[in-house]
C-alpha cells in the first residue's frame, strides 16, 4: 500500500487506536468512567491531528527558506520539541477542565501522555509496516 491511501490508512488506525487506548488508560488514572475519558481522548486526538497539519505547515515553511535543507539529528530533535511542546500547551488546558485536574496534575498528566505516546508511536509503526509492508520512501 502506498501514496494517499497509505496516509489515510496510517492515520485513521492510528488515532483510533489511540483513541480507545487513552480512553481506557485514563480511567484508572483519573478515576472517571468510559463517559468522561471517551470524549476527552476524542477531543485529544482532534487536536492532535490539527496541530500535527499546522505545525508541518509552518515547519515546513521555514525549513524552505533555510541554506542548508538537510533533515539532521539537531532539526529533527527541534521538530519533534516543536511539536511535542506546541502539543502540550494546548492540551494542557483540556486535561485540567474536562478531567477536572489542578494545572500541576495537570502538567504532570501531560508529560506522562507524551511518555506514552512516544512508545505507542514507535510500536505502532512497527506493527503497521510489518502488516502494510513498507513506503516506497524506504526501498
Amino acid at each position: 500500500m502506498q501514496g494517499v491511501r497509505r496516509k489515510v490508512v496510517h492515520a485513521t488506525l492510528y488515532e483510533g487506536v489511540a483513541i480507545l487506548m487513552l480512553a481506557v488508560l485514563m480511567q484508572p488514572v483519573t478515576g472517571k468512567g468510559l463517559a468522561e475519558t471517551g470524549p476527552f481522548a476524542i477531543a485529544c486526538s482532534v487536536i492532535a491531528v490539527l496541530w500535527n497539519m499546522a505545525f508541518n505547515t509552518l515547519f515546513e515553511a521555514w525549513e524552505r527558506r533555510q541554506t542548508d535543507r538537510r533533515r539532521t539529528p539537531r532539526r529533527r530533535a527541534l521538530h519533534a520539541i516543536g511539536y511535542e511542546g506546541g502539543l502540550v500547551m494546548m492540551t494542557l488546558p483540556v486535561i485540567a477542565w474536562s478531567l477536572d485536574m489542578g494545572w500541576w496534575d495537570a502538567f504532570l498528566t501531560d508529560l506522562g501522555l507524551v511518555a506514552l505516546f512516544l512508545v505507542y508511536t514507535f510500536c505502532f509503526n512497527w506493527v503497521f509496516d510489518h502488516l502494510f509492508g513498507l513506503p516506497a520512501s524506504a526501498h
